[in-house]
């Protein structure tokens, strides 16, 4: 129960002092005492070890201490290769895109890639990019621009043929390809035809050029850094390919892993890890496998998510896309659970949810055995069965945490306002006994904790609206969706999510009480550090 470098002889002892520390594990303390990783003792228990030789005091006056933020879904990796690409979500003051895409081309030597990320057409005072605005502004590189969702990409002339792409291409169902009034491509890559491209089989050639690990470390550490300056101490990178694992285990090699990270291995490398045996939670403290992405349906934020009723009839659209079919996806998930691996699916609209908990039931039935909790990632659109459902089939839902903040609006668009007021339903959970964890998505949602944490207790959007305002949690609920929740949700409840003897010792410390204050000034406390197994890893 020590570090790779303690030894249980050498293992710091320290007493952690605070006007309130919540452990979400019974009543509230004072203080605490850890040895090494791990706490050792809470409340009188801890004043013990005050006496041993060598102890340190941290004593944070009037700070109010919480167990460490646990993102159950996000995409650090992703987030690392950003780094290295043009950025649209940086800069408010920023040029249009174009303006930077441009700028950016002009930069770069002839036939050389242009990656653009986190490019949001609604907000593209040029309009909507396509093909032939890419080609304008660079028919000599091969431009590709991401959708902020990662769903989806648009992309120019000389990428498209780089991904094989042309006029008459067909894709396999959960995919599409924008075409234009005559039939051609107009740059438009969706959802399974996009993931193709992005997550190609080991062995094949990457359609972008691969960024080395050694390129990408330093780029990691500043989202590690990012991360932690909002108090996250966990996270769960919910779409890993090979190559992610290596950057992760170069980090470590590096001594760069100062943030717990478990993965969601795409389903395309599954066999390999049923191959070797591996099951859900295979590795340490740091790194771990969680278990095997799916993706059963588009997405909520991009207007694609598969629904039981059709979308509203001035969206244009039907009912979303389903990007498995049902015999595949029951297949996976079969496999996976058969092996003892955890699935966490992509589903959002109820329709989707509904599939996934076809296919998960039907393993359960096949091999009761097997007690791991599948996860339904986001899990958007629920009604009363779905929720019994996802209950009596022990899943554990992983909802966006400040969606309905970041996307409120966009929801109402897409699902009319009835079904946009359900969105991200986490009273519906916990009203029916049901763990779920929190998540931001990001970098397709908003980061930080705290604000996910207001919009759970508020549910108001960016807009100043209350989406669902029968849908508040408390702030004690919404506190501990993003620390016992996530905890759950990745296999790890007997390691965090409280602070609590045996449990690591992973805080944050926040400037104000998150009780005592108003609900829409949570995001807005001041986090003041933030530590990692006792370690300090960032502060104000």
């Amino acid at each position: 129960m020590t570090s790779q470098t303690d030894t249980p002889a050498t293992a710091p002892v320290r007493i952690v002092r605070a006007r309130r520390i919540t452990t979400l594990d019974g009543r509230d303390t004072q203080v605490f005492a850890t040895v090494g990783e791990h706490i050792a003792a809470v409340g009188e228990a801890a004043e013990r070890f005050a006496s041993l030789p060598g102890t340190e005091t941290v004593d944070l006056g009037d700070a109010h201490v919480v167990p460490g933020f646990h993102d159950a879904h996000c995409h650090p990796t992703v987030l690392a290769q950003t780094g290295l690409r043009l950025d649209l979500g940086s800069g408010v003051a920023a040029a249009p895109p174009r303006e930077r895409i441009a700028a950016r081309a002009a930069a770069t030597p002839p036939g050389q890639w242009i990656v653009v990320e986190r490019y949001d057409p609604r907000g593209d005072p040029g309009g909507r990019l396509d093909r032939a605005a890419l080609d304008a502004i660079s028919a000599d590189h091969p431009i590709l621009v991401v959708h902020f969702s990662c769903h989806m990409a648009v992309a120019g002339s000389r990428a498209l043929e780089l991904g094989g792409f042309h006029d008459g291409t067909e894709v396999a169902a959960g995919g599409d390809l924008g075409r234009d009034a005559a039939g051609r491509l107009d740059g438009w890559i969706f959802e399974r035809a996009w993931f193709d491209q992005w997550y190609r089989p080991v062995g094949e050639p990457g359609y972008l050029p691969e960024d080395t690990p050694a390129d990408l470390l330093a780029p990691l550490a500043e989202v590690f850094r990012d991360f932690h300056s909002a108090g996250v101490t966990s996270v769960c990178d919910a779409l890993t390919a090979p190559r992610d694992l290596a950057l992760y285990q170069a980090a470590r090699q590096h001594g760069l892993l100062n943030i717990r990270v478990g993965m969601l291995v795409w389903h395309r490398y599954a066999q390999t890890l049923r191959d070797a045996g591996l099951q859900a939670g295979f590795g340490d403290e740091w790194l771990r496998v969680v278990g095997v992405k799916l993706m059963a349906d588009g997405a909520l934020a991009g207007g694609t998510c598969l629904c039981r009723d059709p979308y509203p009839a001035e969206t244009g659209s039907d009912n979303g896309l389903q990007l498995m079919s049902d015999e595949e996806l029951a297949a996976e998930v079969l496999a996976a659970h058969r092996s003892g691996l955890r699935v966490g699916v992509h589903a959002n609209g109820d329709l989707a949810i509904s599939k996934v908990l076809d296919a998960i039931e039907a393993a359960r039935a096949a091999h009761p055995a097997n007690r791991v909790n599948h996860r339904i990632e986001h899990c958007s659109l629920v009604d009363p069965e779905l929720v019994d459902r996802i209950r009596e089939a022990e899943v554990t839902p992983v909802p966006f945490g400040a969606f309905v903040h970041g996307h409120g609006t966009k929801l109402r668009g897409y699902y009319g306002d009835a079904r946009a007021a359900r969105a991200c339903d986490h009273r519906s959970f916990l009203d029916a006994g049901v763990t779920v964890a929190g998540s931001s998505d990001y970098p397709a949602g908003p980061m930080a904790p705290l604000l996910g944490i207001r919009t759970m207790v508020t549910r108001r959007t960016a807009q100043g609206d209350v989406l669902g305002g029968d849908r508040r949690l408390s702030v004690r609920e919404a506190l501990e969706v993003y620390t016992v929740g996530s905890a759950h949700a990745t296999g790890e409840s007997h390691l965090k999510g409280r602070i609590a003897p045996g449990l690591l010792a992973d805080f944050v410390v926040l400037g104000d009480d998150l009780f005592a204050t108003d609900p829409e000034g949570i995001a807005n406390v001041p986090v003041l550090s933030t530590w990692v197994g006792g370690r300090q890893v960032w502060a104000a």
